[in-house]
């Protein structure tokens, strides 16, 4: 075999070998990127099994609280204006509006195993974003192969978290996101543009217990029922 023959011939042998390496090395980088994402969507999924507390500051120094209680299962949202509730008895709707405070009665969710974040979903209103949502935005980012993927660790209200910067999803409700999950499963912050509207949480204060009267609705709301035979 002619030198300069030879000569390409190896040349063509190594760029191959470098294309096929280059390759394996982009699945292996989408891979790990959907098994980080679906991790934490899975850790986060799994906070329906916690009893906890969770304050939150939103912009502008409002605050926020998410708890849950377990056997039974109860979940409450507070957030400036109002309060959801879901219980065994009834998923409670509090608002309020030129200081009086209007709690409409549900039915709750059947069969009762699902946490408020299973009806909360007028979010942006509130300035929350639900964890069934952040779940969502990360199931998205793993399939999507042109997503771009960023992880951090932090530690938020004493608690660790794994976090990840998230740009360039398609077909999602967030184009563009930063989410940290903690080790317990629970939403340490979130920032994002969801559906048009920005929001901005952050976790300040975190208890793995949960008040008595956290459940409870306002002493002096009205009260709308509209459960079946109410």
């Amino acid at each position: 075999m002619r030198p300069a023959t030879l000569a390409r011939l190896v040349t063509m042998v190594i760029a191959l070998a470098a294309a096929s390496c280059q390759t394996i090395d982009d699945a292996s980088r989408v891979i790990n990127r959907a098994d980080l994402v679906n991790d934490l969507a899975s850790r986060l999924d799994g906070s329906g099994e916690l009893t906890y507390s969770a304050e939150y500051q939103l912009p502008g120094g409002a605050a926020a609280m998410i708890a849950q209680a377990q056997a039974p299962l109860r979940s409450a949202y507070e957030y400036p204006g109002g309060k959801l509730t879901v219980t065994a008895d009834a998923t409670a709707d509090c608002r309020t509006a030129s200081g009086a405070t209007t709690c409409t009665l549900t039915a709750p969710p059947s069969p009762n195993n699902q946490p408020a974040v299973a009806v909360f979903t007028d979010a942006n209103e509130h300035g929350l974003v639900p964890p069934t949502m952040v779940i969502g935005l990360l199931t998205a980012a793993a399939l999507d192969a042109d997503a771009t993927i960023e992880q951090s660790d932090t530690t938020i209200a004493g608690r660790h978290a794994t976090c990840v910067r998230v740009e360039k999803v398609q077909n999602a409700a967030a184009s563009a996101f930063d989410a940290c999950i903690t080790t317990e499963g629970v939403l340490g912050s979130f920032s994002g543009v969801v559906n048009g509207t920005d929001v901005e949480i952050a976790m300040t204060r975190y208890r793995d217990a949960v008040d008595a009267n956290a459940f409870a609705l306002p002493a002096d709301a009205k009260i709308v029922d509209r459960r079946a035979g109410a």
